[in-house]
């Protein structure tokens, strides 16, 4: 598999600019594409989505950058003006709420995926459901019984390995669950880092999410698993650092790295 069959966007949440300066900031980063967020406070917001997602379309492109995905409302006004503007995919994550049971909420949320199967059909628009640490569907396994029982082309999976990561969960195992249902993969990294002070009754750990050659998750064995599996589809850089500092270096610094190991030799050469 060669890099040309792999896309690279960036979920541009850290940027706030009007969308010609971000147009020319990603573009100028070297990205293909976006994730844009539409929500309260960013360049498209869910009340204006209608006009809003496809006005943002055209204005990207005139820089040469798609909107691959939004992180959205799942909503029908979303969902056609997702259709409208060329977008593919929602990317949600799925929290469980306190006091409620996983696998009751689980269920609540197939049956709400289910009153929109129609519509995504309809439209050829996507709900992606994205792996996340803390109190969410939060490994490989539970995404996949989560989205399992949908076509994948109405309901699939978001693989994070940076979250399972955290979770302990490793590359080869992760992407041969998800990989009849997965659509997009995110990159980003993380460690756990100690926040209790040494004198406390017990130790509690924050995730810190660091550079991508920095963290508990391994770039190159994730990217060997999707090129064993010829994945031939879009990599989306989240631009998560806890030090947001130095924002643009880190993302380029970042998009080199994953454009380095989908160019090397294919694995077993």
């Amino acid at each position: 598999m060669s890099e040309d069959t792999v896309d690279f966007t960036v979920f541009t949440k850290p940027w706030r600019t009007p969308l010609p300066e971000l147009g020319h900031c990603i573009h100028g980063l070297g990205f293909a594409g976006v994730e844009l967020p539409v929500r309260p406070g960013y360049q498209v917001e869910p009340d204006g989505v209608e006009r809003g997602l496809p006005a943002a379309a055209r204005t990207l492109a005139e820089f040469g950058l798609r909107i691959d995905s939004v992180a959205g409302p799942t909503d029908l006004r979303t969902i056609a003006a997702c259709a409208e503007a060329g977008v593919r995919l929602i990317r949600v994550c799925i929290g469980i709420p306190p006091n409620r049971g996983y696998l009751d909420h689980q269920r609540q949320i197939q049956r709400q995926f289910a009153r929109l199967v129609p519509a995504l059909d309809r439209y050829g628009v996507a709900i992606g459901v994205q792996n996340h640490a803390g109190r969410d569907v939060a490994n490989a396994m539970g995404l996949r019984h989560l989205v399992g029982p949908f076509d994948p082309t109405h309901v699939c999976a978001v693989w994070d390995p940076a979250h399972c990561a955290l979770a302990g969960e490793v590359p080869e195992l992760a992407a041969d669950i998800l990989w009849s249902h997965l659509r997009l993969v995110n990159l980003k990294n993380g460690i756990w880092d100690r926040r209790s002070p040494p004198q406390a009754r017990y130790a509690q750990y924050r995730p810190v999410w660091v550079g991508g050659r920095e963290g508990l998750c391994p770039w190159p064995a994730v990217v060997e698993q999707l090129r064993r599996r010829h994945y031939a589809g879009t990599v989306c850089l989240t631009a998560e650092y806890s030090d947001p500092s130095s924002l643009e270096r880190r993302v380029a610094a970042d998009l080199d790295f994953a454009r380095s190991l989908f160019s090397a030799n294919p694995p077993g050469e």
